[in-house]
């Protein structure tokens, strides 16, 4: 994809992040103080940007703590969706989970994301269960899928 740039999330990109998240996801978006904590007091969590132009059109993060490790959001701006950001995302995140040690990567999607679903069956993610009624307001089913990396040669 030419001009797209992948680079770690800083401070500075904060604001956009939250703008953006609320644009997706309404209710479910992540406000600024949520960012602040992400970035300020987990360590273990790494972060992705994903810019075109100057603009951020997809973002995502991974939390790194040992054999297994959790996708825990992967966003494509309206103006990005539908051209592999999330892919290009999702690629990113899982390298860092298996430099990372991690040899499972764990992930939990709306049940009703259909393209979310579809690109992550696509790249190896199997459904593992489902949280009942998990995403508030609408009572929409959270599906839990996992892949495994292959670190240890072992799907435990």
């Amino acid at each position: 994809m030419t001009g797209v740039v992948c680079r770690d999330m800083t401070w500075h990109d904060i604001p956009t992040l939250a703008r953006v998240d609320g644009t997706v996801f309404d209710a479910d978006a992540w406000p600024e103080a949520t960012w602040w904590a992400e970035l300020a007091e987990r360590p273990r969590r790494d972060y992705v940007v994903v810019e075109e132009a100057g603009d951020v059109v997809a973002y995502g993060g991974v939390d790194v703590g040992g054999e297994t490790a959790d996708v825990m959001t992967l966003v494509v701006a309206p103006t990005g969706q539908g051209r592999g950001l999330g892919r290009l995302v999702l690629d990113e995140l899982e390298g860092r989970a298996r430099a990372g040690g991690a040899d499972r990567l764990l992930l939990e999607v709306r049940a009703d994301n259909g393209p979310a679903l579809s690109l992550y069956a696509s790249n190896g993610f199997e459904e593992v269960g489902v949280r009942r009624r998990y995403y508030q307001p609408g009572d929409v089913d959270a599906v839990i899928m996992r892949k495994t990396l292959g670190n240890n040669d072992v799907d435990r």
